[in-house]
C-alpha cells in the first residue's frame, strides 16, 4: 500500500487516540479526594436556631464532649460544660461507581422545651439529627451534588439544588437547596432540633447561630453567634462513634442512645434515624447503612446510578 493511502489511516488513528485520552482525562480526577476532603467541601453552612431560655442547650458538640462515652450523663454535664461545646458535626462516607454518599450528623446533649416535663413527653437525653448528601463521581475532584435528604424527627425531607436532574421519586420534592458557594445550606430547630434545608429567613425571635466549616471547632460567644467553626469528626475513626455501637455505655440498642433524662432512650445515631411512612422496604436506619437504595426510591430521574457500593462501612 502506498504512503499516500497509509497516511489518512494514521491520522485516523491518532485523532480517535486523542479523543480517547481527552475523554479519560475529562473523567478522571487530577487528585483523587480523601473522605475528610470529600466531607469537608460538601460540609454545610448551618443556621442553628437557639432559645434563650437556654441557648447553650442549642449549640452542637460531639457525644463525648464531655471527655467520656457515658450517655446517661450528658444532660447533666450539658449545664456546666460550656467551654466543652465546641462546634463538631459527624460524617461518614460510602460509595458506588456512580456516586458518594456522605451523612452529616449533628448532636445536642438534650432535646428540650422550656417548660417542666415531669413525664418526659416532649425532652429527651442526647439528641442527633443530619443529612445524606448524594454526590455524581463527574471526573472532577469533588463531584457534583445532586440531592439531599434531611432527617427531622421522624420524618425526612427531599431537596434538590438548581440544576439537578432529580425530580421526585416515591417521595415529594419539599424544595430546593440553596447553597452559599458551593456548599448546601441547613437549618435546625431550637430545643428539638429537626435539621432541613435553610429556606434563607432570619432565625425566628431573631437570635441563632451560624456555623461554618473549619479546621478546627469553636465555642459560640452567644445565642446570637453569625460565624462560629464546626470542625468534622469521622463517624469511622478509631475509638470513635460507630466502634461504639456495641457498647452498653453509649447505647441502649442497635443505633439508640442511652438516656434517661426526659423520655428515656429516644435518640439515634445515623444507622437508628427512620422515616415513620416511607414504606417496608425503606427499614430503620437505610439512610446511613444503604443510602444508594434510599436515594434510588425517593428520587426519580437519576441518570446512571450503581445500587452497588465499592466501599461500605456500615457493612
Amino acid at each position: 500500500m502506498s504512503p499516500a493511502r497509509i497516511a489518512p489511516a494514521r491520522k485516523i488513528a491518532a485523532s480517535l487516540l486523542a479523543a480517547v485520552a481527552l475523554s479519560t482525562f475529562a473523567t478522571t480526577p487530577a487528585h483523587a479526594a480523601t473522605d475528610a476532603e470529600l466531607a469537608f467541601h460538601w460540609a454545610p453552612v448551618h443556621y442553628q436556631d437557639t432559645d434563650s431560655s437556654d441557648y447553650d442547650a442549642d449549640y452542637l458538640s460531639t457525644v463525648d464532649f464531655d471527655g467520656e462515652w457515658n450517655t446517661l450523663d450528658n444532660w447533666e454535664a450539658q449545664d456546666d460544660s460550656l467551654a466543652r461545646l465546641t462546634g463538631a458535626a459527624y460524617y461518614s462516607v460510602v460509595e458506588t461507581s456512580t456516586h458518594w454518599f456522605v451523612v452529616y450528623s449533628f448532636y445536642h446533649p438534650r432535646d428540650w422545651e422550656d417548660f417542666s416535663d415531669p413525664f418526659g413527653q416532649f425532652t429527651h437525653e442526647n439528641d442527633m439529627e443530619g443529612m445524606l448528601a448524594t454526590i455524581r463521581k463527574d471526573g472532577t475532584t469533588f463531584g457534583r451534588l445532586e440531592a439531599v435528604v434531611t432527617v427531622a424527627h421522624s420524618d425526612f425531607y427531599s431537596y434538590v439544588p438548581a440544576g439537578s436532574t432529580f425530580t421526585a421519586g416515591r417521595e415529594n420534592l419539599d424544595g430546593t437547596l440553596r447553597l452559599q458557594g458551593s456548599r448546601p445550606t441547613t437549618r435546625q430547630e431550637a430545643k428539638g432540633h429537626g435539621l432541613y434545608a435553610w429556606n434563607g429567613a432570619e432565625f425566628p425571635g431573631g437570635d441563632g447561630v451560624v456555623y461554618v466549616p473549619s479546621a478546627t471547632g469553636e465555642v459560640p460567644s452567644s445565642g446570637n453567634d453569625r460565624s462560629v467553626g464546626y470542625r468534622l469528626v469521622d463517624t469511622f475513626a478509631a475509638g470513635g462513634l460507630w466502634a461504639q455501637r456495641n457498647s452498653s455505655t453509649t447505647f441502649a440498642g442497635w443505633g439508640t442512645f442511652r438516656g434517661d433524662n426526659g423520655k428515656d432512650n429516644a435518640a439515634n445515631a445515623a444507622w437508628g434515624w427512620d422515616d415513620g411512612n416511607d414504606g417496608n422496604d425503606v427499614p430503620r436506619g437505610l439512610l446511613a447503612t444503604d443510602p444508594a437504595y434510599l436515594v434510588s426510591v425517593y428520587f426519580a430521574n437519576k441518570g446512571s446510578f450503581s445500587l452497588t457500593y465499592t466501599r461500605n462501612a456500615y457493612r
